[in-house]
């Protein structure tokens, strides 16, 4: 037989007291910008590239974000040999 499931929470703590957040239109929320003021984001290229295990090992082993790593990697590579 399950317990039934009581919460331990304090009335005080479920209560978020929302006053001082003005009211947004539908339209408003329709012509919102997510990115407004960050610079927009490049694409990017699919392709498929053979790399060294050991090297992809490597990154890998850094943990998630590994592809953007070698991204940043390439890209300072291709900063640093930019013709003048």
């Amino acid at each position: 037989m399950r317990k039934k499931a009581t919460s331990k929470r304090s009335p005080a703590r479920t209560r978020i007291d929302l006053s001082d957040i003005p009211e947004v239109s539908a339209e408003a929320f329709a012509k919102g910008i997510v990115r407004k003021g960050l610079t927009p984001v490049t694409r990017k290229a699919q392709v498929t590239l053979r790399i060294d295990a050991d090297v992809i090992e490597w990154f890998r082993g850094r943990g998630r974000g590994y592809q953007t790593r070698i991204n940043s990697v390439l890209k300072a590579f291709k900063d640093a040999h930019r013709r003048a």
